[in-house]
């Protein structure tokens, strides 16, 4: 089970001035061993225990801004101030002004355990800009400054853990809500993409119920298996919304999903959560 609160990145996020409700998003590809994933809308958060669960030991928060923490002049902490501020223990190794203005990457690199990271994403603030990679909990000052060359100088398009052969997940949140990824373990994927349907389920029920949260089923993999064998990019938006039932309309793009891109006119498939029985199904669309 799942809790979804009601400030969760489907009911705090939009599309447009019309305030359109945020669509899920999901693309996912393979490339030399590692998966790739776009996806959207999920706060850093929502997916920590999913991330933990395929990392090494620890995890290096190698990019952190928020508007949650800030100083005199009103810009970000410091990363390890926001870390102190939370009560995690981590260390921090600084790498100096040459990262300013690289993207995914700050000044400061925080190594904590893994077991930590959702403790630093508590829901008690938010990043618009987090980015981490896991690493081992031995790593040395001289593989940190390594990954963070590696880090600064991969295009956007290239594949980033086949340069890192130690590292089994690299995540990087925007606006803590969209999501990009790379995982060496190909269950991550799947596990995603039923954590999306999850909290859009949720996020349905816990403003139906008019309460803080709810308590939401996950989608056995096979749900998920299924949608990526018969496509790699797909679009959902609710459907029918009852106390006993929710529907999510689905349908397979012929690419990955941009802002401003509108659901089809015809949904290809509908998954849809038995509340009391906690179940799930997906039948063709209607």
């Amino acid at each position: 089970m799942i809790e979804v609160g009601q400030q969760g990145a489907f009911s705090v996020n939009s599309v447009g001035v019309e305030r359109r409700p945020f669509p899920l998003s999901f693309s996912v590809r393979e490339a030399e061993g590692v998966w790739r994933v776009t996806a959207g809308a999920a706060q850093a958060g929502e997916l920590a225990d999913l991330l933990v669960a395929v990392a090494n030991d620890a995890v290096a928060v190698v990019s952190l801004e928020t508007n949650s923490y800030l100083d005199e002049d009103w810009q970000s902490l410091q990363p390890a101030l926001i870390a102190a501020e939370l009560g995690v223990p981590c260390t921090v190794h600084p790498l100096g002004s040459w990262t300013s203005g690289t993207y995914g990457l700050a000044e400061e690199i925080l190594v904590m355990d893994r077991g930590l990271l959702p403790r630093l994403l508590d829901g008690t603030w938010s990043p618009y800009e987090l980015t981490l990679i896991d690493v081992p909990a031995d790593v040395t000052p001289e593989q940190l400054d390594e990954l963070a060359l590696v880090l600064g100088t991969t295009g956007v398009d290239e594949p980033l853990l086949s340069r890192l052969g130690a590292s089994r997940v690299w995540f990087s949140g925007h606006d803590d809500c969209y999501v990009l990824l790379e995982s060496r373990d190909p269950a991550l994927p799947t596990a995603v993409l039923a954590r999306l349907l999850t909290l859009l389920a949720g996020s349905a029920l816990a403003t139906l119920a008019e309460g803080p949260s709810s308590r939401v089923p996950e989608p056995g993999p096979w749900l998920p298996e299924h949608l990526i064998a018969t496509a790699p990019h797909w679009m959902g938006a609710l459907g029918k919304v009852t106390e006993d039932l929710v529907a999510i309309r689905l349908a397979a793009l012929p690419d990955p999903w941009r802002l401003g891109v509108s659901f089809p006119q015809q949904a290809d498939l509908t998954a849809t959560l038995d509340v009391r029985h906690g179940t799930w199904r997906i039948t063709p669309a209607e």
